[in-house]
This record gives structure tokens, sequence and C-alpha cells, in this order.
């Protein structure tokens, strides 16, 4: 199974693979689009049917990153009902990544 992002935000994501990784480690993630980005390991979550879980956090904090999942997440002034209610759809949105390395 190739890694996949689920909960989706500006700082990172909660990753699911089929290997162990350890907490407080760095990882490179790579979107489909070849992008790559160093992420720290912040806390391994629940397991979802059996497949272990991660928190992972940018390391980086460039251009890259706002552009990474390929979505606009808004900004905190711009936040109105509309906003909060496409937030709620992007979390719930769900991508995959080509990669995932320690």
């Amino acid at each position: 199974m190739p890694a996949k992002a689920t909960n989706l935000n500006k700082h990172g994501a909660a990753v699911q693979l089929n290997r162990e990784l350890l907490v407080g480690s760095t990882v490179v993630v790579r979107n489909k689009s070849g992008t790559q980005l160093s992420a720290r390991v912040v806390a391994q979550l629940a397991g979802l049917q059996g497949v272990p879980t991660y928190a992972i956090e940018f390391a980086e904090q460039d251009d890259r990153v706002k552009t990474f999942w390929g979505i606009t997440f808004p900004s905190v002034e711009n936040r109105g009902a509309a906003a909060a209610a496409e937030q709620s759809e992007i979390v719930r949105h769900r991508r995959g990544l080509t990669s995932l390395e320690d």
C-alpha cells in the first residue's frame, strides 16, 4: 500500500502506511506532482483497519508548503460560515501520496 494522506491541513496531515515510523523522525513526503518536502513524525495515531497512521508536520515553511496539497486553505481573517464549511470539506478530503521516505 502506498502512503495515503488524510486530514490535510496547511501544517501537515495524518499519513497511513504499511510500515512503522519513529515519532520524532524526519521523513520526505512526495506528492503526485513530484514536489518533495521534509516532515517530522509528531505522533502515532490509532491505526485504521490495522494500518499504522501517523501525524506529520512540515519541517519547511516555504511557498511549496502552501501549494503541496493542491488546495487553498482559508486565512483566519476570511473565515465566515462559507469558509468554515469549505474547511470541513477540506479536512475530509483525501489525497494519495506517491511516496514517503525516511
